[in-house]
């Protein structure tokens, strides 16, 4: 049963190429960083960059895990991230059907409890 004082996040990034979005989902679930990730866009970015106005064409990756997984993950993405500044950033997910975030618990501490 999902332990209703636990705390579950989605993080996210982005990427500039579909093939990094699917690398990092791949490798952060793998390392049961995550549970699951879900790879999206593209999407259209603006931002500032060296005093400049951006537009970009990006691919957004979205996490699932326990809010104890966050610093580990975000180490992993920034590590392995193409960007100077990658975007990681994190939202509380406030409720959630028992059942899955029980799965999300489990499936991330089969590596932290070596299992």
């Amino acid at each position: 049963m999902a332990d209703p004082a636990a705390q579950y996040l989605q993080v996210q990034t982005t990427t500039d190429s579909r093939a990094e979005a699917m690398e990092l989902s791949r490798s952060a679930v793998e390392a049961r960083l995550a549970a699951c990730a879900q790879v999206s866009g593209p999407v259209a970015s603006m931002y500032w960059w060296d005093d400049g106005l951006e537009r970009a064409e990006e691919w957004l990756v979205i996490f699932k895990l326990p809010a104890d997984r966050f610093s580990e993950l975000s180490a992993f993405l920034t590590e392995r991230h193409s960007y100077d500044e990658p975007e990681i950033i994190a939202l509380p997910i406030v409720t959630g059907s028992p059942a899955y975030l029980d799965w999300v618990r489990d499936e991330t501490r089969r590596r932290a409890e070596g299992a």
